[in-house]
């Protein structure tokens, strides 16, 4: 019985700290993508490069080589009228994830997939978006 009740309390203990970890990591991707987002806004390339992860530095390898790839990959977020977060979490894949909607110069909205990892340092970075247009939306 005594097992049991230890099981149990072990069980409740991990739960409750795994929420607290998603609870911290939201706010945590939150403050990177702002970060980014008002980087990249005020044509600070440099400052907007930072908060991407090595791996991603390596396949562009200079902050103008990134930012090139944002401008015409992703244009939403070179130019953006607004931006809100949706639902944090961790994807199939194991990889911890902020959903971003987003309103572009265009006018239409997206829904942009962030996915994040945690560096040596432990702090958070950007590993990878995935954006899609809304349906609704003509522009």
């Amino acid at each position: 019985m005594k097992k049991i009740l230890l099981l149990i309390t072990l069980v409740v203990f991990a739960n409750v700290a795994k929420a607290q970890e998603n609870a911290t990591g939201d706010a945590e991707f939150r403050a990177v993508i702002t970060q980014q987002m008002q980087a990249i806004a005020h044509g600070d390339f440099i400052s907007a490069y930072a908060k991407i992860t090595p791996n991603v530095q390596r396949i562009f390898p200079s902050a103008d080589l990134f930012m090139e790839m944002v401008r015409g990959g992703y244009p939403a977020v070179y130019h953006h009228k607004f931006f809100g977060f949706g639902d944090a979490g961790v994807d199939p894949n194991g990889r911890p994830y902020q959903t971003v909607e987003i309103l572009g110069s265009d006018g239409a909205h997206y829904s942009a997939i962030y996915f994040m990892e945690r560096q040596d340092d432990d702090s958070w970075k950007i590993s990878g978006v995935e954006m899609v247009k809304a349906p609704e939306t003509d522009a």
